[in-house]
């Protein structure tokens, strides 16, 4: 699944400003940059690069550092064929940012027949993925320039805050102590109380998170909104024995909403969790926030997660 997914075509995409032609780049709320070759330039609608008016794209992928191993053993020239992609050869690369891999090809997609490089780095922290894709008709990108920009890749530490917020279709006017872990470009984000000690002391597990997202559609009958707060709420992974204590309407910064709180128990780790559901209506879509928490803390994080919810403005 991982692979078919890699190796999919990109959409159409909208060029963005370009930085210093020595710079590496960092496309927005990536922790990847490169320097591109020239005539592509950032993408403000993936993370990644293009050149305007042609499917000639980087795209840029950070995956988990354990998912290096795992496809250093699936991604070989058979199983690649099965995804579509012939490979002409597979070899091993020494990069400033670590080890990799670089499978070179061809694909056809729609009757369109692409150059692809696909790069496999252990990076750090992570595994970089560099997905690129050159129509071999109308585009002019030598085999030089895609491996100069290989080479070029860097990683950055982390993602200033306000960046990863510019991603997303609201505004948070007070995180209340959370950090951003992970964002979703144009729909949401995951926030995510500092990590502590685990009982056992073996690692590290977050005190709470909470999860926000703009939604399409939405009831727009009041009289539908306790039915549909019921069925997204039973749509929560990661709980289990759940034990509702509060389901009812209340307004959230002055627009119609609704609250479903319960008790229940993590589903991998056993640990006592209060989960606590927003749901704050507006036109032609709504907002559902989720705060999952463990119960010793509860008290003090609800009052910060309201903190949040309360902030929160559509763009």
């Amino acid at each position: 699944m991982l692979i078919a997914w890699l190796v999919a075509c990109l959409a159409l995409i909208v060029p963005a400003r370009p930085a210093a032609a020595a710079d590496p780049i960092f496309p927005a709320g990536s922790r990847l940059g490169l320097v591109p070759p020239a005539g592509m330039l950032p993408s403000r609608v993936f993370q990644g690069f293009q050149e305007p008016g042609t499917n000639a794209v980087i795209l840029l992928t950070a995956l988990p550092v354990n998912a290096y191993e795992e496809l250093t053993k699936a991604m070989v020239p058979e199983a690649m064929k099965k995804e579509g992609l012939e490979v002409d050869r597979r070899e091993e690369i020494e990069l400033a940012a670590g080890k990799g891999f670089v499978l070179s090809g061809r694909q056809t997609v729609n009757k369109e027949h692409y150059r692809k490089w696909l790069l496999i780095a252990s990076a750090g922290d992570l595994t970089a993925l560099v997905n690129v894709q050159v129509p071999e008709a109308g585009t002019n990108y030598s085999e030089q320039a895609v491996r100069a920009a290989f080479a070029s890749l860097v990683v950055r530490a982390s993602v200033p805050d306000a960046e990863q917020l510019a991603l997303v279709p609201f505004t948070i006017g007070d995180l209340a102590g959370f950090h951003i872990e992970d964002v979703l470009p144009a729909r949401g984000i995951v926030l995510v109380d500092p990590p502590g000690p685990t009982d056992k002391g073996a690692g590290t597990t977050a005190t709470a998170r909470f999860f926000i997202s703009a939604l399409p559609g939405g009831p727009e009958e009041a009289a539908d909104r306790d039915n549909f707060a019921r069925v997204s709420f039973g749509q929560i992974a990661g709980i289990k024995d759940v034990h509702l204590q509060d389901a009812e309407p209340l307004r959230i910064a002055s627009q119609a909403g609704y609250q479903t709180l319960a008790k229940a128990k993590d589903a991998g780790t056993g640990i006592d969790v209060m989960v606590v559901q927003w749901l704050r209506f507006g036109s032609g879509g709504f907002l559902r926030m989720i705060g999952i928490a463990r119960a010793d803390a509860w008290p003090e994080i609800f009052g910060r997660l309201r903190t949040v919810r309360d902030s929160i403005a559509i763009k």
